[in-house]
């Protein structure tokens, strides 16, 4: 079900992107949490083609939201997650949200797995 705080975070982060083609289709973000602010976003957007493109969304762009959704899936005194990866189809309207609460490396982006990232990222809604 999409609540009100999802769909303002799909938004924010599609609003403060950065790196994106006109015509993406699908959308892979990570956002990575440090101290209850959001520490850096980084990720992928898909083409039609299957084309990915590096994004980002700034930070302080998007803070209001990742606030508002994570007070609505945490409890006040509950530990926050170490990041999040949001995918997102633009065509459907289909996403999902993934927390990580105790591995800091997942999905992290780095020149060892640079080629095979957008790959391991890329939506597949069923």
């Amino acid at each position: 079900m999409t609540t009100e705080t999802t769909t303002d975070l799909l938004r924010a982060l599609i609003e403060h992107m950065r790196g994106a083609p006109e015509n993406w289709r699908t959308l892979s973000i990570v956002v990575e949490l440090r101290d209850g602010r959001v520490g850096t976003t980084y990720g992928f957007t898909y083409s039609p083609d299957g084309d990915a493109a590096a994004v980002a969304s700034r930070p302080s762009g998007i803070l209001p939201a990742v606030q508002a959704y994570l007070a609505e899936k945490y409890a006040d005194d509950a530990p926050q997650p170490l990041k999040f990866l949001v995918q997102f189809n633009r065509d459907t309207g289909v996403y999902e949200v993934v927390f990580e609460d105790t591995d800091a490396e997942r999905w992290r982006v780095t020149p060892a797995n640079i080629d095979t990232a957008p790959q391991e990222l890329k939506p597949e809604f069923a």
